[in-house]
Parts: structure tokens; C-alpha cells; sequence
């Protein structure tokens, strides 16, 4: 039985008007402020992987504007890789676009990355016992692991105090309405979670917060696979 596509609408409005690589890159939800790429450090000559690109924006510009020697999209989503093959095609091999499941491309990829990343991707649509030990196997020692995920629900609810997901509204390619999974969690659950995967130098904060009806806080996670050269 073949999993409906429940990103097939997310993007589609945007990619049809708007083909060009972005000039910036934001972790917050409005993507319109807050810190940039540095927080992944000097990428340059590095092996970078998004987890959960979606249509790859976000991979495009550390592509083109940060001389990496690869940067890997991940998503398991069909219809997001069709569109970021349309948009981006022309950046490989800078840019690798992979259609597959965060988790199982990383156990794929062990000690293959310098920097791994996801901007509300992966990190908040897998289970995190799941995702953050693969994570941590696919860097390289002193490899870097940075996400923006919601520091609470949007319209207001508070995160959980432990690893729960919650199950929110999503639409088939039909248009029939569907549920998917989201993980929504407090800063110590992240922190905790991590530690137990085997990061340290774990720092959680919130750098930007969006205001309007479906008000959003983003909360941006940072942590190192110790064992190593800093990779910035």
C-alpha cells in the first residue's frame, strides 16, 4: 500500500512564482528575521545534510553562497522532491537532492557529515529517539547538529514535557483531510534527548518570536558529536 503524500500542497503556491536561489537564510518560522547560517559555522569544504529539506531552498543558498563541498536534501516526501529537482536541478553536484526518510539515510551515512541541520523538517516530523542517534552516527567527530523546530504550539499551547508527539491537520493530495505526526517539546526534553544520543555542548534558545493569529516561537538547538577538530 503505497503512504499518501501529505506535503504534496506545502511549497507548490511559492515554487511556481519564485525559482530563484535565496539570498538569505533564516531559522525562524516567518523566515524573515533572526540569526543566519553562521550558527552552522564555516562551511566551507564541508559535507552539510538538511534533514527534511523540502523543496530545498534553504540548501540551495548554502550551496551557492557558502562553498561547501556537498550539501545533501533529504526528503522523504515524493512531491517535495520533484519540485526541488524542477527549482535546483542545475546546482549539482554542490547540491544533492535525496529522496529518503531522514533516519534510514542516516544510518546509510555513518561518519559522513560535518554539519547536519533541519529548519522545522525532520527534527519535528520524526521521533526524536529515533532521529538524534542516527544523527549523531552520520557526523564525523566534531561534527555540528543545529535545528529550528516551535518552542510551543502554534496558537499558543504549551510544548510537551516529554518525547509525545501530537497528531496535527494535513491534507492528502486529494485534498481529503489527514493527520500527521509532530514533535512539539520544552528545551530540557530536547537537551536530555540529545544527551542521551551521546551529544554534548548542547545550547537551546529563543531567538525570534512571530506575532499574528498563529503566533510562533522558534526555538533553535545546538549541539556537537564530540571526539574532534571543531568543524567552525
Amino acid at each position: 500500500m503505497t503512504t499518501e503524500d501529505l506535503w504534496y500542497h506545502y511549497g507548490r503556491t511559492r515554487a511556481a512564482r519564485d525559482r530563484s536561489v535565496p539570498a538569505c537564510f533564516h531559522w525562524t518560522w516567518s523566515q524573515d528575521g533572526g540569526p543566519g547560517p553562521e550558527i552552522l559555522g564555516n562551511l566551507t569544504g564541508r559535507v552539510v545534510g538538511d534533514l527534511g529539506s523540502g523543496t530545498a531552498r534553504h540548501a540551495a543558498h548554502l550551496a551557492t553562497h557558502h562553498s561547501p563541498a556537498r550539501v545533501v536534501a533529504v526528503d522523504a516526501s515524493p512531491a517535495q522532491q520533484a519540485m526541488a529537482l524542477d527549482l535546483f536541478r542545475h546546482l549539482t553536484p554542490r547540491l544533492r537532492i535525496v529522496p529518503s526518510d531522514a533516519v534510514a539515510h542516516l544510518r546509510s551515512a555513518t561518519g559522513t557529515y560535518d554539519v547536519l541541520y533541519s529548519v522545522f523538517g525532520a527534527a519535528d516530523f520524526t521521533d526524536p529517539r529515533e532521529l538524534l542517534p542516527a544523527a549523531f552516527a552520520a557526523l564525523r567527530p566534531g561534527g555540528r547538529l543545529v535545528f529550528s523546530t516551535l518552542a510551543h504550539y502554534l496558537g499558543g499551547a504549551p510544548a510537551q514535557h516529554d518525547a509525545v508527539h501530537a497528531d496535527i491537520p494535513a491534507k492528502t493530495p486529494d485534498g481529503e483531510a489527514a493527520t500527521m505526526r509532530r514533535w512539539v517539546l520544552q528545551e530540557h526534553v530536547w537537551t536530555k534527548l540529545l544527551g542521551e544520543a551521546g551529544f554534548t555542548e548542547i545550547g537551546t534558545g529563543i531567538p525570534f518570536v512571530d506575532g499574528g493569529s498563529r503566533a510562533a516561537s522558534t526555538l533553535l538547538v545546538k549541539a556537537i558529536r564530540d571526539g574532534g577538530t571543531r568543524t567552525g
